[in-house]
């Protein structure tokens, strides 16, 4: 089991910056892919950033340039530093693992576990 608790969201205008955290209990070194997604309000879920346990990680377009995700495994802490933001960028952020091999990123509904989410709105 992993349980995942995410922070960091708020509120921000146009151009400016956050930091999400994702601190994860449980039976952490079974993790093999770990990712932040985003759902806006009326919108499905989407993949924003993801990171394997080789470190490799990979962007949604959307995002590209201006988020970057990391990983502190002494803190077994996940971060997304969040650059530029924009209106459309204003969403529920979670954190998601995964344990089960395979490719890196994956598609939302594979992911096993997820945090609770924070919210970020960037208002123009």
């Amino acid at each position: 089991q992993v349980q995942l608790v995410e922070s960091g969201g708020g509120s921000v205008q146009a151009g400016g910056s956050l930091r999400l955290s994702c601190v994860a209990y449980g039976y952490v070194y079974s993790v093999v892919c770990m990712g932040w997604f985003r759902q806006a309000q009326g919108k499905e879920r989407e993949g924003a950033a993801a990171i394997a346990n080789d470190g490799s990680t990979s962007y949604a377009d959307s995002v590209k340039g201006r988020f970057t995700i990391s990983q502190d495994n002494a803190k077994n802490t996940l971060y997304l530093q969040m650059n530029s933001l924009k209106p459309e960028d204003t969403a529920m952020y979670y954190c998601a693992a995964d344990y089960r091999s395979g490719s890196c990123p994956r598609p939302y509904y594979v992911f096993g576990y997820w945090g609770q989410g924070t919210q970020v709105t960037v208002s123009s």
